[in-house]
């Protein structure tokens, strides 16, 4: 089963519609990579046609940025019966066996030695020949997730000193395992790592709803009481790592204090806590991970400390009664889905180094009402802060050079805005459904605007469009009904379906020589628009073009000008 971290974030909810995948992908050296441009990271994707040996590189370039190469996906090279060998660099830091399931490479039994598979010091897979008591090789930096997976065959692992990781599933479903130890060189625990084992089912490994091994906490059970501390009578804590999707799904703890000396609260901590409502952090977490609070609707209480370095995708998704956030000075990126339809936030503070907000990060946060953005900040994602309906003006900084789509849709209060200059794009529906925005003034940069970009932006009645425009994408302008000239710029050839259709205010438009095709709708119920100058060059006049104008004077239309015969029906 795949990890709730894979997760891709897809919602229907409130009347907005958003899908949330942030992943940008590229080929280099003729392999497709997952690129995180906030980290500068990249992870091998999937590569199924692979032949012969390949050698990964620890870092690509793409275009002017540097990615390091940190991690084989879990369906990299899945199924690929011509990879034979592989090279792994010493930048990888996790491997998911099933990136090798079916391959040559796996199918090699020469490859193989005393019941695993090794490559590079990485840990790859296990079968039934190991040993029952297993020694981990110290020359071991990676083991890959699920690499133990249902393995029967062992009773007790021992894990070298210097490992770093136990990542996701290592040893799920392994049976008969009922020993292993935890180095204290171990930072980090995955998700599911011992489900399923003999020591998942000691009961003597359980204390008060906590599975504890050497120090950490890897699941907690709904036996765990609702006011929840790891403390004990003395105020000490018996733990120092909490595993990723250690709470996840409980339904009896409500309140919980995370110990001091914690460093990380892991992906999925706390994934659908259906009672959460307060959680104490400490000062000693520097990470929140992806998921950590996904879905804990009655949580009100989580106050991030200042010295948070890092905030995952989704860490607050749908935390409906989250109450007010300020983010720490070293907080660089928002990223996707972080606080998605977290509707009782009315305030949140930037850091002032801010420099991304993923896509959907305040997505359906009703009650957030203005906000002041950084001027470090160079990046702003699709749906960002769709659905924030109490916004009333916005200034987006001047590092900004694209709104990406539908970035302020549905914010239907917004009635101004400020654009940089620098700006060169209006995404597709980036201000849809703002029936409250007025005017605009676009850069003298703007190039493009794109589909829907303005649709049904039923109160602006001003827009200059400015010279650099080359494209006013399909329905840019539809349903501004309100809207009563406009003049299109030298640059533009097309008027693409829809782009004015139902602008039932709109007396009189300016087009340039330069027009050569009027699609489809174009201008469909434009009812007072009496008189047009037909460019000299135009070519065709699509359907039902002008459909509905019943006041408008055809005069005299170019010659060779093809026109479609329902081009000027009236309704």
């Amino acid at each position: 089963m795949m990890s709730i971290h894979k997760l891709m974030l897809a919602v229907l909810a409130a009347g907005i519609s958003v899908i949330i995948d942030a992943q940008e992908t590229a080929m280099f050296q003729d392999i497709r990579y997952i690129l995180d441009p906030v980290t500068l990271t990249a992870e091998v994707g999937s590569n199924p046609t692979v032949q012969g040996d390949l050698s990964i590189p620890a870092t690509i370039v793409v275009g002017q940025d540097t990615y390091r190469v940190t991690e084989i996906s879990d369906k990299a090279f899945k199924g690929d019966k011509m990879l034979t060998g592989i090279v792994l660099p010493e930048s990888i830091e996790r491997v998911y066996r099933s990136a090798f399931e079916g391959t040559a490479l796996i199918q090699d039994k020469e490859l193989w030695e005393d019941g695993v598979l090794v490559i590079d010091h990485i840990l790859i897979a296990s079968d039934k020949t190991i040993k029952p008591r297993y020694e981990v090789p110290l020359d071991i930096r990676v083991i890959a997730c699920g690499a133990f997976e249902g393995n029967k065959a062992i009773t007790h692992v021992t894990l070298p000193e210097g490992l770093t990781k136990i990542d996701h599933e290592v040893f799920k479903n392994c049976k008969n395992l009922e020993r292993i130890n935890i180095p204290q060189s171990v930072t980090q625990l995955g998700e599911d790592i011992l489900d399923g084992t003999a020591i998942f089912k000691d009961d003597h490994k359980w204390k008060k709803g906590v599975l504890y091994v050497d120090g950490c906490a890897f699941k907690v059970s709904d036996e765990a009481p609702a006011k929840f501390t790891f403390y004990d009578k003395k105020g000490k804590s018996p733990v120092r790592l909490i595993a990723g999707g250690a709470f996840k799904n409980n339904n009896t703890i409500k309140t919980i204090t995370i110990p001091d000396g914690i460093t990380e609260i892991p992906n999925a901590a706390f994934y659908k806590c259906s009672a959460l409502q307060e959680v104490i952090i400490p000062a000693s977490v520097k990470r929140v991970g992806m998921y950590a609070f996904y879905e804990c609707g009655l949580l009100k209480s989580a106050l991030l400390p200042e010295s948070l370095e890092y905030l995952g995708a989704g860490a607050f998704y749908g935390c409906e009664n989250l109450k007010n956030q300020r983010l720490g000075a070293k907080i660089k990126c928002i990223d996707t889905g972080t606080f998605f339809l977290c509707r009782s936030i009315n305030h949140i503070e930037f850091p002032n180094e801010l420099i991304r907000i993923g896509d959907g990060a305040f997505a359906g946060c009703t009650g957030l009402e203005d906000i002041t953005l950084p001027e470090s900040l160079q990046w702003i994602g699709e749906n960002a802060f769709s659905g924030c309906s109490r916004f009333t003006q916005i200034i987006v900084p001047t590092q900004v050079n694209e709104l990406k789509k539908g970035v302020f849709a549905d914010c239907s209060h917004l009635y101004r805005i400020s654009l940089p200059d620098g700006l060169y794009a209006i995404g597709d529906e980036a201000f849809k459904n703002c029936i409250q925005l007025e005017k605009i003034n676009l850069p003298y940069t703007t190039f493009r605007i794109g589909q829907a970009a303005f649709f049904h932006c039923q109160s602006l009645e001003y827009i200059l469009i400015p010279e650099q425009v080359h494209m006013i994408e399909k329905g840019a302008f539809q349903d501004c009904k309100v809207l009563t000239t406009i003049s299109i710029p030298q640059n533009v050839e097309r008027i693409e379906s829809q782009v004015f259709m139902n602008c039932t205010g709109m007396l009189s438009i300016q087009l340039p020589n330069t027009i050569k095709h009027i699609d489809s709708q174009a201008f469909y119920n434009c009812r007072v628009l009496k008189k047009i100058d037909w460019p000299k060059d135009l070519e065709t006049i699509g359907e039902e073009a002008f459909k509905g104008c019943n006041h408008l004077k055809t005069g005299h239309l170019p010659e060779n000008v093809i026109v479609d015969k329902k081009a000027f029906d009236s309704k």
